[in-house]
């Protein structure tokens, strides 16, 4: 059973984990040097007026310390500010750039833990042989990759074949929502791919290496002895004990699914939260880097109180 003093301790945690991050999403943005109106003085015929108007209008020309009351006065009315980019509501931002990656990026976590989990169970399996040479091997490499270097890759070898850029085709016109769906799904597959290569050899790792620490234990010795078949030992007593390391894998995979994947939206030109964020820190667009980083900040710290509850309940040892 789950204990309140437990529970109250990891709350309290991520609570005051919520509340750094607060802060420090406020000051980091603003120790670099310049700020939104920046490069507004590099155009043409922009005038120091202009420029003094827009950071007067943004706020920027108030001292450091009222910007923050500002910034926390406005946090605490569930307001995120307005973008500086395109001067719509950051919260609409957001969620538009939400609804943009999670599809995208839940299906490629997804995906990777699924094939990460077979992989590295078969591979724990057939410790030592040519299986599990192979599988190790190739998720070693896989890993050893760097994101941007699969995507591209994918982008040069599959651009003539499938959509390499955006999330839909702009001359797609149809009111068949199956045409559609499909237009969606090419869209998604080089960046899904790529997603998949990235997380599934991480996946694989640890999932062998906590499947060869559980069948070395001694109930799996005994349950041999007693002639219990192979299959039903892997699937039933070892993989089910080797699930908690592969729980906080988990819920550190489904974060990204918030975060997004930048590197893989940038490369690929998809609209999603990576690549909003990313055009953000171009712009200096403060509003926008603190409402992203904040509610990142936030689901990931939640995901990882989950995966602390479910390590309660799921860990004896935790409990003792």
């Amino acid at each position: 059973m789950l204990s309140l003093a437990y529970l109250a301790r990891r709350l309290f945690a991520a609570a005051v984990t919520i509340l750094v991050a607060v802060s420090l999403n406020f000051v980091l943005f603003r120790v670099l040097p310049g700020n939104a109106v920046t490069h507004i003085a590099r155009i043409p015929n922009a005038s120091v007026e202009m420029r003094r108007a827009l950071e007067a209008k943004f706020g920027l020309d108030k001292p450091i310390w009222e910007q923050f009351l500002i910034y926390l006065r406005e946090m605490a009315h569930g307001n995120l500010g307005i973008s500086y980019a395109n001067r719509q509501p950051v919260l609409d931002n957001l969620l538009e750039a939400f609804a943009n990656t999670i599809p995208m990026v839940a299906t490629g976590v997804v995906l990777a833990l699924g094939l990460g989990l077979v992989v590295g169970t078969i591979a724990a399996s057939r410790r030592n042989g040519p299986a599990d040479h192979l599988l190790t091997g190739s998720a070693v490499l896989a890993y050893a990759f760097p994101t941007q270097f699969l995507g591209l890759m994918m982008v040069i070898l599959f651009s003539g074949l499938l959509p390499a850029a955006g999330m839909a085709d702009p001359f797609l016109i149809s009111d068949s929502w199956w045409e559609v769906a499909q237009d969606r799904i090419l869209h998604m597959i080089l960046p899904v791919t790529t997603l998949v290569l990235t997380l599934y050899a991480e996946n694989a790792l640890i999932t062998r290496s906590s499947m060869l620490e559980t069948l070395g234990e001694d109930y799996i010795l005994t349950a041999r002895a007693k002639g219990v078949p192979r299959r039903r030992i892997i699937l039933r007593h070892a993989l089910r004990n080797a699930l908690l390391p592969i729980v906080t894998m988990s819920a550190l995979s489904l974060g990204s699914i918030v975060s997004g994947a930048i590197l893989v939206e940038v490369i690929f030109s998809w609209p999603g939260i990576g690549r909003t964020l990313y055009e953000a820190v171009l712009n200096r667009d403060y509003p926008m880097l603190q409402g992203g980083f904040l509610a990142i900040t936030v689901v990931v710290t939640m995901l990882n109180l989950t995966a602390d509850l479910l390590h309660f309940v799921l860990d004896p040892r935790v409990r003792a």
